[in-house]
């Protein structure tokens, strides 16, 4: 019964499973226990219920309690197999390979795929482990199990190739029985390859030789390994491969075997590029001492092994032994970067020979790095060596105690002595013989014979065959060999400055420059900037040397960057640059040479020449004299000699004869000085000589100099004497003389020569000792040179010059102008002009031809030659022509006139010209007189009498009255005697009329107005009266207030009938004043008028009537439409304010519009169109109506009239319209017509300022609010003051000052225009300046700043404008003050109520409107409704639109 119920249970449990139904499976299991305890399956399902439920130790427990009732069956292995593999516990996962291993046991006998597959887990389970030994074992297993099947070969090899991958990780960690295991594999499985030899077989043997070489044990195997695969597989390099680096990992012994360099020649003859084979042998050439082979092939093999430890290690100490000490460094750097386990005592020996590296390097800071070097004697005595280089000498000494201590040997003999192989210390002992003491200098044989030694034990150190370089070329003089030395020492170090400098300089000594180049070249292509100073330099030597300027200077400054303080070089420098004739730039290189080395001479000469070359002759001779006051250096004192000549001739060009004087007295000095020294040297026996005869130039009584009693020949020799202008030419002879002794062949010496003697023969004394044919002779001497332009444009001027005297002759010969010379004269100056274009004579020649020829270029070609230089016959030409010109007053209004004369500023040059030419020839009478006249003109009284009393003292003829008279009334003595006694010898009734109209105006100026009426009225008495003194009678009567005199000389004036020409207005213009003083104004007006009625073409009487009509009769400016003066209408309209907004038919604008239309060519219409326009825009802008503008009209007319023939009035116009339209038209496109437009008179004052004030107003507008810089409004100022007469510019400025907020700078401009006005007396000028400082004030004010300076300059000038007349402007602008500082007062309100209300007759609209708006401002802050409707009212009336809009936006508000 019992059994049933155990079978029927564990059918439920069963059936439970398949539902997955766990807890039914483990109710059912717990009943069959109760029944049976020990059932084996209700255990089973437990377990396998509770791993499904998630209960792992309660499944691990049935499992164990099944399988210890019954440990052969296998359903409890498999599922607590299941348990462990699903489950993560650690624990589980350690009895995991015992399951399998009974599994394993009792799959073995049953089912053999299961079987296979439990150990494929397991080996996996060992793999993960790294237990590489079971894995090895339990795949052994495998293949036996496989192999007792009778698995085929495939399979099996399969098979043992991945028991090979399986073990091959970590090989060297696996122990011996492990490592046979993998052996074994390999063997197995290479037996069992097919297709021998094949690429399978080959990759496999590949592996395997990788597996024996990892194993150190079985090196013989490998070996045997590799031949026989060698030999299988004879192109192939991973054998040689593998041997190769066995024996790299072996060590130097391997490599000493011969097979090992057979192995690594046959693989780099197999893959040339092999970086193994090249290490290989770049390791073993180093142990044969091949040291360049070694880093030949070392540097190939690392570029492909750059992680080769060993390589890098074999590469330091290759480059250690051929002292490339930097490079030792670098390459221990880079194989310290490398990390590898068990390389550690390799990376710490290339530590050790970084840091000794270094130290031999010269690194300062090495000594830091080697603290922990206490116990190591090579590293302390690197330590100390460190402490050396950086200058501690206390640690160097006790470092060198230490060693002493520690180490026996003590000197250098010991240390050869120890290491007899040791080259180096016999460099040391070779080079302390040769710094040893003056015995051992003089026998430098021990210094050899150790150098010696030390370069066969060393071969590779570049030091020791420098020294024995110094021995060769200093001691033995074997240059060939020294040369050699050096070569190779710089071979050995390209770093080697000094070797490298010696092989060049000896290269170039023999004359191997293409060896020199060479070497030059290739130090300079490996060289970093700021390096290889000594090849630069040496190149640029060598370029400077074969006349290469620019590649010398390029080559010197790149020396100059790897040492900017060796002032050697900045000589050189300095030397190239002067070659090239780069002046400016060698004067610095010199001047930066001569701050280094303040005691070059070399420097201070080269720049004192420099600037000489340049001009620059005091800062030469400044230069010269600091050389000269250290020593008496030749080239010094010659260089001063020339600079002080120069300076001399410089100041005879300008006539300053006094100063070249002293200046070639100087010359004179210093040259003695050098000929005293080099009496041997031509040039300066001719410096001499030429400063002797420069004295020739001046006038004899200033040529007085003091020379030297030696050079004088006379007494006493060590005093200097004075000398006259005859006694020095004759000095000036003799050295010439001494010059042509020494160099008798030169022909500039005979030529100077010659004009010694021909200014000697020019001298009166010397004219009756000197030989005309010795002067010929010598001047034909010097004519035997080449043609040169100088020489070439002095003949022809000279050929010009004698034509033109031919055509003179002709001309008063034969009354013939000789107009074929004249023309052979021109041409020969044109081609002497286009030679030599300053040459000045040609210039002259041209002057005279046109003379001549009555040319109108004569006057402005004599101008031309006072400018090229003072010369005589120029500047009496120019003279004569200037006081020809001003003495013809008929010509005053012509265009030659104003340019010759106004623009040209003739009078001042010609003054300032014939001054110097009188101060030098002081027997010109005619000179004199002109430069009388000239003083007179310019108002200098003293310096005309001066000239007029040289000239009555040099000439008393035909010109001694003339000179006279004008001397006396220049100085006011005896000057009535002197007219009195002209007018006694006076003919005709004219020339009384004259000399009698003179005294009166003399009388005149003495005070003596009795006398001078008198005069004038006994000269009216005459037969034939002359207008000019019945002018003067009527000028003398107006003058005085005398209308009575006044009216009757203007009686008689106008008998003598009609005038003409300037006489009309000067007519016109006395009867209007005459009128004006009679108080008869309204007449003033009516004479004016009737001038022009009878004189419609003149236009000075229209501007007259201009001026007259606002100023004498100001309510006919309305209406003064006068035919042929719509402009100055126009005009006057402006003045009176008369504008459309008062008149729509009779205003400003229609009458400048039919200005134009009559007139569209005359610029003055155009301007005043456009000021009447300005004035529409502004009263648009009060009254709020539409703005007329016609800016474009005018920018296309401006544009369009653009002829260089324009006057300067038009210019001007011009400029002002091109103003206007900038202020007032912003999109004006650029200031190019402007260019064009001054291009007719850049120079003149008036066209600048314009030309400023339309630059000022495009800089305003395009700056957007930026304050303009302080240097513009400097040049603001410049250009307001060379126009200090216009009052208009002087509000301009002050208007500018203004928008920039200056407001300070602003009043001063006003003040200094109202100061001007005053000066010139002009009513409307002083009215405008006011006007507008009271505006300017006002601002301020209605800003509300605080103080009162600004209230009191308001008051201030309203007032003042208030005293000068009526001003509608100023009472408005005190009403707005008013309404500024008090707003609600009633005084405010009845000054605004004044001007709206009860406006006088002519008050402009405008002013009533600006007042409506304040007043309406004013009622309506005090709510005084009814005010605002009769302000309202009257704002109607009047057209007042804008305040009606006013009056709307504040009652909506």
């Amino acid at each position: 019964m019992s059994n049933k119920e155990v079978k029927s249970a564990l059918k439920n449990a069963r059936d439970a499973i398949k539902n997955k139904e766990f807890k039914e499976v483990l109710k059912h299991c717990k009943a069959a226990l109760k029944l049976e305890k020990n059932n084996y399956n209700a255990w089973v399902f437990i377990g396998v219920a509770a791993s499904e439920l998630e209960q792992p130790d309660q499944a691990q427990t049935a499992y164990r309690k099944a399988l210890e009732l019954e440990p052969e069956q296998l359903l409890a292995w498999q599922g607590l197999a299941n348990l462990y593999e699903k489950s993560d516990q650690m624990d589980f996962k350690a009895e995991l390979p015992k399951v399998y291993l009974k599994l394993i046991e009792l799959y073995e006998s049953s089912d053999k795929t299961k079987c296979y597959e439990v150990i494929r887990k397991l080996a996996d389970i060992f793999h993960m482990e790294k237990d590489y030994l079971q894995v090895a074992r339990v795949w052994r297993r495998l293949i036996q199990l496989k192999e007792g099947e009778g698995a085929d070969k495939a399979e099996l090899l399969q098979l043992w190739q991945q028991m090979t991958c399986l073990l091959s990780d970590s090989m060297e960690e696996h122990d011996n029985e492990t490592q046979q295991h993998l052996i074994a594999a390999f063997e197995k499985a290479m037996v069992l390859s097919d297709n021998v030899p094949g690429e399978d077989h080959r990759k496999l043997s590949a592996d395997y030789l990788k597996c024996l070489s990892q194993l150190s044990h079985e090196e013989c195997k490998m070996r045997e390994a590799c031949e026989s695969i060698l030999a299988l597989y004879p192109s192939q390099t991973f054998p040689l491969e593998i041997l190769g680096a066995h024996h790299l990992k072996s060590g130097k012994k391997s490599l000493t075997y011969e097979d090992a360099g057979r192995c690594f020649s046959r693989l780099l003859e197999l893959d040339p590029d092999s970086g193994l084979g090249h290490l290989g042998l770049g390791i073993r050439a180093l142990e044969e001492g091949k040291c360049d082979d070694s880093i030949k092939y070392l540097a190939q093999g690392l570029k492909r092994m750059r992680s080769s430890l060993v390589g890098w290690f074999s590469l330091a100490q290759a480059q250690l032994k051929m002292h490339r000490y930097s490079d030792c460094a670098t390459s221990c750097s880079q194989g310290l970067k490398l990390g590898g386990a068990g390389e550690e005592a390799l990376r710490q020996k290339l530590l050790r020979l970084r840091l000794e590296a270094l130290v031999r390097t010269g690194d300062e800071h090495t000594a830091d790095q080697l603290l922990d070097a206490n116990n190591d004697p090579v590293l302390v005595a690197l330590k100390g060596r460190g402490y050396l280089q950086k200058g501690q000498v206390d640690q160097v000494l006790q470092i060198n105690l230490r060693l002493v201590v520690s180490c026996p040997c003590c000197s250098l003999l010991q240390a050869a002595a120890q290491n007899p192989a040791c080259g180096e210390y016999y460099f040391l002992l070779g080079r302390l013989y040769w710094d040893m003491g003056e015995e051992s200098r003089r026998d430098r044989s021990k210094a050899h014979t150790h150098l010696l030694k030390a370069a066969k034990l060393d071969p590779y150190l570049g030091s020791v065959f420098c020294y024995l370089g110094h021995y060769y070329r200093e001691v033995a003089k074997d240059q060939g060999r020294a040369r050699g030395c050096y070569k190779r020492a710089f071979e050995l170090d390209s770093n080697d400055a000094e070797s490298g400098a010696a092989s060049v300089d000896l290269s170039m000594k023999e004359g191997d420059m293409d060896t020199a180049l060479a070497v030059l070249q290739s130090v300079i292509q490996r060289a970093t900037p700021g390096s290889a100073k000594w090849a630069w330099m040496r190149r640029g030597l060598y370029h400077l040397k074969v006349g290469q300027h620019p590649q010398a200077c390029a080559d010197l400054q790149a020396a100059l960057r790897a040492d900017p303080q060796d002032w050697v070089c900045w000589e050189c420098l300095g030397e190239a640059y002067l070659n090239r004739r780069s002046f400016t730039s060698a004067l610095k290189a010199f001047a930066k040479a001569q701050l280094l080395n303040p005691s070059s001479i070399y420097s201070l000469y080269q720049t004192a020449a420099i600037k000489q070359t340049l001009g620059k002759f005091k800062e030469a001779a400044a230069e010269y004299l600091q050389i000269i006051a250290r020593e008496d250096y030749v080239p010094a004192l010659k260089g001063l000699g020339e600079c002080l000549l120069s300076l001399a001739r410089g100041l005879m060009e300008d006539y300053r004869d006094g100063g070249a004087i002293d200046v070639i007295q100087q010359a004179i000095q210093y040259l003695f000085r050098a000929v005293e020294l080099r009496p041997d040297l031509s040039c300066l026996w001719k410096l001499l000589g030429d400063a002797c005869t420069s004295v020739s130039t001046v006038a004899p009584n200033r040529a007085r100099v003091v020379v030297p009693g030696p050079l004088a020949g006379l007494q006493p020799p060590d005093q200097g004497h004075l000398l006259n202008q005859g006694h020095t030419l004759r000095v000036g002879e003799r050295c010439y003389g001494r010059a042509l002794k020494l160099m008798p062949e030169s022909s500039s010496l005979w030529y100077d020569l010659g004009l010694n003697y021909y200014h000697q023969a020019c001298l009166p004394r010397c004219l009756q000792e000197m030989e005309h044919n010795t002067l010929l002779l010598l001047l034909e001497k010097a004519l035997q040179v080449q043609n040169s332009p100088g020489w070439m444009a002095g003949w022809m001027a000279g050929w010009g010059r004698t034509l033109n005297c031919l055509g003179r002759k002709s001309w008063k010969r034969f009354n013939n102008p000789a107009p074929l010379l004249s023309q052979l004269s021109h041409e020969a100056f044109k081609i002497a002009q286009s030679l030599e274009p300053l040459y000045v004579n040609c210039w002259i020649g041209q002057a005279l031809i046109a003379e001549m020829v009555g040319s109108y270029d004569t006057m402005d070609l004599f101008r031309h030659t006072t400018e090229l230089s003072t010369h005589t016959e120029g500047v009496k030409g120019y003279a004569y022509w200037v006081c020809a010109t001003l003495l013809d007053k008929s010509n005053r209004d012509s265009e030659l006139y104003r340019y010759n004369i106004v623009q040209m500023n003739a009078v001042s040059a010609a003054q300032v010209a014939l001054s110097k030419y009188t101060e030098r020839i002081q027997t010109d009478p005619d000179a004199f007189v002109m430069l009388g006249f000239l003083n007179e003109h310019l108002q200098l009284k003293k310096q005309a009498v001066l000239a007029y009393q040289r000239c009555v003292c040099l000439e008393m003829d035909c010109v001694c009255l003339c000179v006279t008279v004008r001397l006396y009334f220049i100085s006011g003595e005896w000057l009535i005697q002197s007219y009195e006694k002209a007018l006694m010898v006076a003919t005709t009734e004219k020339e009384k009329a004259y000399i009698l109209t003179s005294l009166a105006l003399l009388q005149h100026r003495l005070g003596n107005m009795d006398s001078a009426k008198t005069l004038l009225f006994k000269c009216s008495m005459l037969k034939e009266p002359v207008p000019e003194s019945l002018l003067c009678l009527c000028a003398l009567g107006l003058v005085h207030g005398d209308s009575t005199l006044a009216s009757a000389a203007l009686t008689e004036l106008l008998k003598q009938g009609r005038a003409a020409g300037a006489a009309v207005e000067q007519r016109c213009l006395l009867t209007c004043t005459l009128l004006a003083l009679q108080g008869n104004y309204s007449a003033v007006q009516r004479e004016a008028s009737r001038a022009v009625h009878s004189n419609p073409g003149n236009p000075s009487l229209w501007a007259l009537l201009s001026r007259l009509v606002p100023q004498y009769y100001p309510r006919k400016a309305k209406v003064c439409h006068l035919s042929r003066a719509l402009l100055y209408s126009g005009v006057n309209q402006l003045a009176c304010g008369r504008h459309s907004g008062e008149d729509r038919s009779r205003n400003a604008l229609k009458t400048m519009q039919r200005a134009v239309l009559l007139c569209p060519d005359d610029p003055a219409m155009w301007a005043g169109l456009m000021a009447a326009c300005h004035t529409e825009n502004t009263a648009c802008s009060l009254s709020g109506s539409t703005p007329v503008f016609m800016f474009d009209l005018l920018k296309v007319f401006l544009l369009s009239c653009n002829s260089p023939s324009l006057h300067l009035a038009q210019v001007v116009w011009k400029c002002s319209s091109w103003s206007t339209i900038l202020k007032c038209h912003p999109l004006t496109p650029s200031l190019l017509p402007l260019s064009q437009v001054l291009s007719v008179s850049p120079e003149h004052p008036a066209v600048v300022l314009l030309l400023r004030q339309v630059q000022c107003e495009h800089l305003l507008l395009s700056s957007a609010g930026t304050a303009l810089p302080a240097s513009v409004l400097e040049q603001l100022s410049s250009a307001v003051l060379a126009n200090h007469t216009s009052v208009a510019a002087w509000h301009w400025l002050a208007e500018v000052y203004r928008t920039q907020g200056l407001l300070v700078q602003a009043v001063m401009a006003y003040r200094q225009s109202l100061q001007l006005a005053s000066q010139l007396d002009l009513h409307s000028g002083k009215m405008a300046c006011l006007l507008r400082l009271a505006l300017l004030a006002l601002s301020p004010c209605m800003a509300k700043v605080p103080g009162d300076e600004w209230k009191e300059l308001v008051l201030e000038a309203t007032t003042e404008a208030l005293k000068l007349g009526p001003s509608p402007v100023a009472l408005l602008v005190q009403a707005l003050l008013h309404f500024a500082t008090k707003m609600a007062a009633r005084e405010t309100r009845r000054l605004l109520e004044r001007l709206v209300y009860f406006p006088s007759q002519g008050y402009p609209e405008t002013v009533a409107c600006v007042a409506r708006w304040y007043l309406l401002r004013h009622l309506h802050a005090k709510d005084d409704l009814e005010l605002m409707d009769t302000l309202v009212d009257d704002a109607k009336a009047s057209g007042d639109g804008r305040l009606l809009e006013f009056h709307t936006r504040l009652t909506s508000c």
